[in-house]
Protein backbone atom coordinates (compact mmCIF):
# COMPACT_ATOMS: atom_id res chain seq x y z
CA UNK A 1 0.00 0.00 0.00
CA UNK A 2 1.90 2.94 -1.11
CA UNK A 3 0.44 6.25 0.48
CA UNK A 4 0.97 9.87 -1.90
CA UNK A 5 2.18 12.73 0.70
CA UNK A 6 -1.22 14.16 -0.16
CA UNK A 7 -3.20 11.06 0.80
CA UNK A 8 -0.84 11.09 4.14
CA UNK A 9 -1.26 15.19 5.10
CA UNK A 10 -5.59 13.74 4.29
CA UNK A 11 -4.98 11.12 7.07
CA UNK A 12 -3.01 12.98 9.35
CA UNK A 13 -5.62 16.05 9.43
CA UNK A 14 -8.37 13.50 10.20
CA UNK A 15 -6.84 12.32 12.81
CA UNK A 16 -6.23 16.10 14.25
CA UNK A 17 -9.64 16.97 13.75
CA UNK A 18 -10.56 14.10 15.77
CA UNK A 19 -8.45 15.94 18.68
CA UNK A 20 -10.21 18.81 17.91
CA UNK A 21 -13.56 16.89 19.14
CA UNK A 22 -11.67 16.02 22.62
CA UNK A 23 -10.42 19.74 22.95
CA UNK A 24 -13.93 21.08 22.00
CA UNK A 25 -15.04 18.39 24.76
CA UNK A 26 -12.65 19.62 27.62
CA UNK A 27 -13.60 23.38 26.48
CA UNK A 28 -17.16 23.05 27.12
CA UNK A 29 -16.13 20.62 30.61
CA UNK A 30 -13.94 22.31 31.99
CA UNK A 31 -14.42 22.60 35.34
CA UNK A 32 -11.94 26.18 35.47
CA UNK A 33 -11.65 28.79 33.52
CA UNK A 34 -7.74 27.87 32.77
CA UNK A 35 -8.97 24.31 31.49
CA UNK A 36 -11.09 26.41 29.23
CA UNK A 37 -8.19 28.42 28.30
CA UNK A 38 -5.57 25.50 27.78
CA UNK A 39 -8.52 23.52 25.46
CA UNK A 40 -8.97 26.75 23.29
CA UNK A 41 -5.10 27.04 22.99
CA UNK A 42 -5.24 23.47 21.87
CA UNK A 43 -8.11 24.38 19.30
CA UNK A 44 -6.22 26.83 17.71
CA UNK A 45 -2.73 25.29 17.07
CA UNK A 46 -4.74 22.25 16.27
CA UNK A 47 -6.59 24.08 13.75
CA UNK A 48 -3.61 25.38 12.37
CA UNK A 49 -2.13 22.38 11.82
CA UNK A 50 -5.01 21.05 9.85
CA UNK A 51 -5.19 24.11 7.94
CA UNK A 52 -1.52 23.95 6.81
CA UNK A 53 -1.98 20.15 6.04
CA UNK A 54 -5.39 21.15 3.98
CA UNK A 55 -2.96 23.54 2.05
CA UNK A 56 -0.23 21.54 1.50
CA UNK A 57 -2.64 18.25 0.37
CA UNK A 58 -5.41 20.50 -1.67
CA UNK A 59 -2.17 23.17 -3.15
CA UNK A 60 -4.46 26.09 -1.60
CA UNK A 61 -1.89 28.81 -0.34
CA UNK A 62 -4.71 30.56 1.03
CA UNK A 63 -4.92 28.69 3.65
CA UNK A 64 -1.82 29.02 4.83
CA UNK A 65 -3.05 32.71 5.35
CA UNK A 66 -5.91 31.46 7.17
CA UNK A 67 -3.70 29.21 9.48
CA UNK A 68 -1.62 31.87 10.51
CA UNK A 69 -4.43 34.10 11.52
CA UNK A 70 -5.55 31.58 13.78
CA UNK A 71 -2.23 30.97 15.37
CA UNK A 72 -2.10 34.99 15.93
CA UNK A 73 -5.93 34.95 17.23
CA UNK A 74 -4.63 31.78 19.54
CA UNK A 75 -1.68 33.23 20.64
CA UNK A 76 -3.28 36.85 21.56
CA UNK A 77 -5.95 35.14 23.59
CA UNK A 78 -3.75 32.92 25.94
CA UNK A 79 -1.71 36.46 25.99
CA UNK A 80 -5.32 38.30 27.11
CA UNK A 81 -6.32 35.59 29.39
CA UNK A 82 -2.80 35.19 30.98
CA UNK A 83 -2.84 38.87 31.84
CA UNK A 84 -6.50 38.77 33.37
CA UNK A 85 -5.80 36.22 35.22
CA UNK A 86 -2.40 38.02 36.73
CA UNK A 87 -3.93 40.90 37.06
CA UNK A 88 -7.24 39.27 38.76
CA UNK A 89 -4.71 37.57 41.40
CA UNK A 90 -2.91 40.96 42.22
CA UNK A 91 -6.32 42.38 43.12
CA UNK A 92 -7.24 39.54 45.44
CA UNK A 93 -4.37 39.96 47.12
CA UNK A 94 -4.37 43.97 47.51
CA UNK A 95 -8.05 43.34 48.84
CA UNK A 96 -6.80 41.39 52.07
Amino acid sequence: MNFTSAELALAVALFLLVNLGAALWRAARGPTPADRMLAALLFGSTGTGILVLLAFAGGSPALVDVALTLALLAAISGIAFAQRAWLGKVEEDDAA
